[in-house]
């Protein structure tokens, strides 16, 4: 940029020109004995100025729209980086929430196993309480019947003792008395 300057050039619009539109407006040539038209050489010059003039402007159009795209680009590519990250943390979640579930799954199926088998000794332990009983109950039973044999074996004996025998013709020899 410095060299343009050192040979005179001026910064218009974006860019180093050696002739503005005004320098080339302003121009005015020397008259030699058989010089050019000055309506031709003026109408020339207007029409120099105003394709100099369009092509500044059509620069610093094109200039803003770069300017524009470019900031475009970088909000995009802003974007773009934030959901590369927004990608890589989500995948990083999801392990983590898999690595998380599959612990909270080992601990369920380890306290189940637990309860499981607390469950089932429980129950063993139920089991052999209940066949003690039933066994005490047949032990019992056994000597209930046992007893109750004895008792009706001695009531048995009782009946068929001939104290009855006695007793009974005591009893009829005495109402006879009585009844005369």
């Amino acid at each position: 940029m410095k060299n343009y300057e050192r040979i005179g050039a001026n910064y218009l619009g974006g860019v180093y020109l050696v002739l503005s539109p005004l320098d080339i407006h302003n121009k005015e040539f020397t008259r030699g004995m058989r010089g050019f038209r000055e309506d031709e050489v003026n109408e020339f010059l207007d029409q120099v100025i105003k394709d100099y003039e369009i092509t500044i402007r059509a620069k610093k159009d094109f200039e803003s729209e770069v300017e524009e795209l470019t900031e475009k680009v970088a909000h995009f590519t802003k974007i773009e980086d934030t959901l590369n990250k927004s990608i890589v943390i989500a995948q990083e979640t999801a392990e983590e929430l898999k690595a998380n579930a599959r612990k909270e799954a080992k601990l369920i199926i380890k306290e189940a196993e637990k309860n499981a088998d607390r469950i089932i000794n429980d129950a063993l332990g139920q089991s052999r309480k209940i066949s003690m009983e039933t066994e005490e109950l047949k032990r019992q039973s056994k000597v209930f019947r046992t007893r109750m044999r004895m008792l009706i074996e001695a009531q048995l004996d009782m009946v068929d003792n001939d104290d009855w025998e006695a007793f009974l013709e005591t009893d009829e020899e005495e109402a006879e008395i009585l009844i005369e």
